[in-house]
């Protein structure tokens, strides 16, 4: 009977550390965002009518998070920032306009007007595809569509939508990206 009970008692540790756990190789995982889901209709402006793709999603970002809007040419894509240090400084230099450069094929690199905190962040990241980052050693915001590695330097700030990640990947070359607090 005591042999039970101390199973019992094993099984329903092993349970908890199972489910504090969430990801096979140590980190934890960040939970994809939503796909996005397109606003209908075309803008309204007082010149002529033009239907704008807008990438943007309409699920409500969760406590302690922000969504920012990001528009690109004509296209408008949000993202979602986590509640760090660093997501509330890049917040408070918003509104702001980067020139973005292509990196390696992974992603879209923009230098913004001043470094954000590191305050509570490791010495570096392996961010995921769809990641939205920074770069400290450059000052960097970062968009990542592929595959990066661990780095030294890199915050992962928060996500984009799958889509928006495919979008972001099939635009060639330099973009000119504006950056807002989502309304």
């Amino acid at each position: 009977m005591k042999t039970l009970a101390g199973m019992t008692a094993l099984t329903g540790v092993m349970a908890a550390v199972a489910m504090a756990c969430n990801s096979t190789d140590g980190r934890p995982s960040r939970s994809p965002a939503p796909d996005s889901t397109p606003e209908s209709g075309p803008t309204t402006s007082t010149g002529p009518s033009v239907d704008v793709p807008d990438h943007s999603t309409t699920v409500a970002p969760p406590n302690g998070t922000t969504r920012i809007r990001v528009t690109i040419g004509e296209e408008r894509f949000e993202m979602t920032l986590d509640g760090s240090a660093a997501s509330q400084d890049l917040i408070a230099q918003l509104p702001v306009t980067l020139q973005m450069r292509d990196h390696g094929g992974v992603e879209k690199t923009g230098r913004l007007p001043k470094p954000l905190s590191l305050d509570g962040q490791p010495p570096g990241a392996d961010p995921d595809v769809a990641d939205v980052g920074y770069y400290a050693p450059s000052t960097d915001l970062v968009f990542y569509y592929g595959d990066q590695s661990y780095y030294a330097g890199i915050v992962v700030l928060g996500r984009m939508d799958q889509r928006t990640a495919t979008r972001i990947s099939q635009m060639e070359g330099s973009i000119t990206a504006t950056v807002t607090v989502a309304q």
